[in-house]
């Protein structure tokens, strides 16, 4: 593994103080690495700052006394604590990206004609926290406000994607997973395999999977670039969702979000 300073630096043009106390810089060096990674073991973090085990247990302890991260009784790896994820949350809260993004919702609202959402992922379930319905007579009622089983969602499957198979398992640890239809994905072997088709195709899809009735293709932000694991989404009454459909609301989707995420990433 490299040297922190080599993978986590400061932001370009910020100078060294001229007083830096080593152990506030390590600390946070950790911190910075948790946004890289799920989880961490105590070897990675003393080869990563480059200092004793012990030194490394000592601040790993500090961090965790204060609430900075936590400690898995039973793999005794260390991943965020819940004082971190508070800080994350309450500065995500100040950062308005549902208004910057609402633009483009309006956009493939009014190109597609379809309904429209823009998801979270909240651990294993995802919350619809923007949405604008079709203005066709016969269209899928907006989910705003709702959670639902990101494994039963095209808007959960797109966001699962992205992580690891360790970050998938943690999230499901047993092989039975919650559904909501009968199409719904029932095992997380399953779910294994259809993430792995997400990832080829660059979208995903949910067929009847989160209500009778309902199709929809989803896509995720670039997690690097975005406040949060956020996606948009299309849902489409199933009687009007083909195959050649998935295909183009896919390459639509792709596009906005790529679009979109240079202005959250600017």
């Amino acid at each position: 593994m490299k040297r922190a300073d080599a993978v986590v630096g400061a932001p370009a043009g910020v100078r060294v103080p001229q007083y830096p106390i080593e152990s506030v810089d390590n600390a946070l060096k950790v911190l910075l690495l948790l946004g890289e990674r799920s989880e961490l073991r105590l070897t990675e973090v003393s080869e990563y700052l480059g200092v004793a085990s012990s030194t490394a247990h000592r601040l790993l302890a500090m961090l965790t006394y204060r609430g900075f991260v936590r400690q898995n009784e039973r793999t005794k790896a260390y991943g965020p604590g819940t004082a971190l994820t508070g800080v994350a949350f309450a500065i995500l809260q100040r950062f308005d990206f549902r208004g910057v993004l609402r633009p483009y919702l309006e956009r493939l609202n009014t190109e597609l004609r379809e309904t429209v959402h823009l998801g979270l992922l909240d651990g294993a379930t995802v919350r619809f926290i923007d949405a604008i319905e079709s203005p066709q007579a016969v269209r899928v009622a907006s989910r705003l406000g709702r959670s639902m089983p990101a494994s039963s969602t095209s808007t959960g499957k797109a966001l699962l994607a992205q992580l690891s198979i360790e970050e998938l398992h943690a999230l499901y640890p047993d092989q039975e997973l919650e559904g909501l239809t009968d199409n719904s994905i029932r095992s997380r072997d399953e779910l294994e395999r259809q993430l792995e088709g997400v990832r080829e195709r660059g979208y995903a899809t949910s067929a009847e999977e989160s209500e009778r009735g309902v199709s929809s293709v989803a896509v995720a932000f670039p997690f690097r670039r975005s406040p949060a694991r956020i996606a948009f989404n299309v849902a489409v009454p199933a009687s009007r969702m083909s195959d050649e459909d998935q295909r183009v609301i896919g390459a639509r989707l792709r596009a906005m979000v790529g679009e979109a995420a240079q202005l959250l990433h600017s």
